[in-house]
């Protein structure tokens, strides 16, 4: 049996449309969204802007030029800081990586308790302050003084980047853990797979995301640290933000810093890309198969 009667409409009960008001709302979240992106990007836009400015001042845009580009390596100080940046950052890096992935497995193996007040402990260094974590670090070289009299300098640095990286790189690990199957490495070990071996080819490739957004994640922080290299590092061993420190307001502040700066965003920007790109594609292949 089909009912006859007309359906009631929206305004019947009184609604109303409104377009106006629409119209605005919708202007308005474009104007948001673009002022929310503006306040992110506009301190590297400005600063690829004035890496291609043939003028070393800031307040005015004579022309465009690449020089700066070329001339990086031709100021010794800046040299051996970005040196200095790029060799402690990798190593601290590579380190904060191997060891916060075998971190992140050994508490995934805990029980959930367990978990949460190791967790607690791996958190304390990312919610402290950089100004009390480079002190307390630097009194702890200290200590060490009397048995490594030139401790500080590239050892103390790395050591204290290493301290302040690995927590991001077993954040990032541990997600990917939850989301493997609990049984993986205990049905590799009943097919006759030594340990160490499950854990390199079964459990690494389950969580390669998670490693390398910790790796990338350990890297950035590390590269532009100041608070805790300032108070840890040695005399003659000046990362890039150490140096960029002690040359505001000197001539020796060249531009090419923001040329190298640059260029570290785009490696940075590249990489996320490609990877990415090779995470998309990996996907549509197990798919396909």
């Amino acid at each position: 049996m089909t009912n006859n009667y007309p359906r009631a409409t929206l305004e019947e009960y009184g609604y109303k449309a409104y377009p106006n008001l629409q119209k605005a709302y919708k202007i308005f979240t474009v104007i948001a969204v673009a002022l929310v992106f503006l306040m992110l990007y506009i301190s590297i836009i400005v600063l690829a802007i004035q890496s291609v400015n043939t003028s070393a001042s800031v307040t005015s845009f004579s022309g465009f030029t690449l020089k700066w580009y070329f001339q990086m390596f031709e100021v010794r100080s800046l040299a051996n800081a970005i040196q200095n940046t790029l060799i402690t950052s990798i190593i601290a890096t590579l380190l904060a990586t191997v060891l916060g992935t075998l971190i992140a497995v050994g508490i995934y193996s805990f029980e959930k308790k367990t978990r949460q007040k190791i967790m607690l402990f791996n958190n304390i260094p990312l919610l402290n302050a950089d100004i009390v974590t480079g002190i307390s670090l630097m009194l702890v070289f200290s200590m060490l003084l009397p048995l490594f009299p030139y401790i500080f300098g590239p050892v103390t640095l790395i050591m204290a980047h290493l301290f302040f990286t690995l927590p991001y790189v077993i954040l990032s690990v541990l997600p990917k853990l939850k989301e493997t199957d609990p049984n993986l490495m205990d049905a590799a070990l009943d097919l006759g797979v030594k340990p160490y071996k499950a854990l390199i080819k079964v459990i690494v490739p389950a969580i390669t995301a998670g490693i390398f957004s910790g790796m990338l994640l350990a890297f950035t922080m590390s590269v532009d640290d100041f608070v805790i290299s300032y108070y840890t590092t040695g005399n003659g061993f000046d990362n890039l933000s150490i140096w960029v420190y002690g040359s505001i307001g000197r001539r020796s502040l060249t531009p090419s810093v923001y040329a190298f700066s640059t260029l570290l965003t785009l490696m940075t920007l590249g990489t996320l890309l490609l990877y990415h790109f090779i995470n998309k594609r990996g996907k549509k292949h197990v798919k396909n198969v």
